[in-house]
């Protein structure tokens, strides 16, 4: 899988983040953040103290789940296994988090990455990890998101066209299942049926769909967002029909989507994030149940659009008539169900 121009991502505005800042609603609500990166990555860095800072901004994060971002990776020996060092990385993250007494589970799960459609190597790639990670290795994702109009801008990697129909990857599938491991991808709205098809076709993997299963508002979609509301409604319901998929809910301030919230003269307050993001959040929750669905912060892709505080904010305001129960799976249950956390 290679690299593409950053223009998938949003660089972040300190300054400008600064000029609407608000105070946590509900800071008792304990939180999950079920997807995250930490990286040193186009002259910016977001590693441990720069979470540390949005993750004690107000809200009361429990623990959180590292996702891959293809940082870190061993610089020698076998090229199959190099992505072991990402788990080895965010391992000591973990540890590391752990000597501060009262705080934040950072890394508390691991998701790595690598490709499953590698046959021979990936039974050794997956036992590397799973001992690089002390107990935290949860699984793997495996970016997926493509689209023909190239200037939709999806990820900053370039996957192949067709990769959840790949007979390798539904090969690799199998060696998941088998020692009990995640599979999450990014996909784009436009190929939720293809996760559909995956799913239905492996239905011992628990599978995460990532930010929301990425409604496209770029290229072709630019200015049609009630077509592409129509297509990804339409594609969320089928994919909800196959019970072994999970929603992970975010992912909203990445470019594809198309919101726009970066070239404001303001960062969006948690009001107006709660009124663009409600009709996607509630066609997630509606279709899968809140106990399928989990919230992510998608930080620091997500950061370029809105801060941390106004983000989960606006998930609560948008769940605010949801049940203690409801809110329990949403915001920590069910990340904690999928990875295994036991917080």
């Amino acid at each position: 899988m290679t690299m593409a121009k950053e223009e998938a991502i949003i660089p972040t505005r300190s300054d400008w983040l600064g000029k609407r800042k608000e105070a946590a609603l509900h800071p008792e609500l304990a939180i999950v953040d079920s997807h995250h990166h930490l990286w040193s990555r186009g002259g910016e860095a977001y590693l441990l103290p720069e979470f540390l800072e949005d993750t004690t901004s107000g809200h009361r994060i429990v623990a959180t789940v590292y996702m891959e971002c293809h940082s870190n990776y061993r610089t020698g020996g076998m090229e199959h296994l190099q992505p072991v060092g990402e788990v080895e990385y965010a391992c000591k993250i973990a540890e590391e988090s752990e000597k501060r007494p009262g705080s934040t589970r950072v890394c508390a799960g691991i998701v790595g990455s690598t490709d499953l459609r590698q046959g021979d190597h990936l039974q050794e790639v997956l036992e590397a990890m799973v001992a690089a990670g002390r107990g935290r290795f949860r699984g793997i994702r495996q970016i997926a998101a493509w689209h023909p109009d190239p200037s939709v801008k999806g990820t900053v990697f370039s996957p192949p066209p067709g990769l959840l129909l790949d007979p390798g990857l539904r090969r690799g599938m199998k060696v998941l299942a088998a020692k009990g491991l995640s599979f999450e991808t990014w996909a784009l709205h436009t190929q939720l049926i293809e996760l559909y098809d995956l799913a239905s076709a492996c239905p011992d993997v628990a599978i995460v769909m990532n930010h929301a299963g990425g409604a496209i508002g770029m290229g072709l979609y630019a200015g049609r967002r009630d077509l592409a509301f129509a297509e990804w409604r339409s594609a969320i319901q089928t994919l909800a029909k196959a019970p072994n998929v999970f929603a992970k809910i975010g992912g909203f301030g990445m470019r594809v989507w198309g919101f726009g919230f970066h070239q404001q003269p303001l960062p969006p307050s948690s009001e107006e994030l709660a009124v663009a993001l409600r009709p996607y959040v509630e066609t997630c929750v509606e279709a899968f149940g809140p106990a399928r669905c989990m919230f992510e912060s998608n930080f620091p892709p997500d950061k370029g659009s809105f801060s941390y505080v106004n983000l989960w904010n606006a998930y609560k305001r948008i769940m605010a008539k949801c049940s203690a129960d409801e809110q329990r799976w949403l915001f920590r249950g069910t990340a904690e169900h999928v990875y295994h956390l036991g917080t």
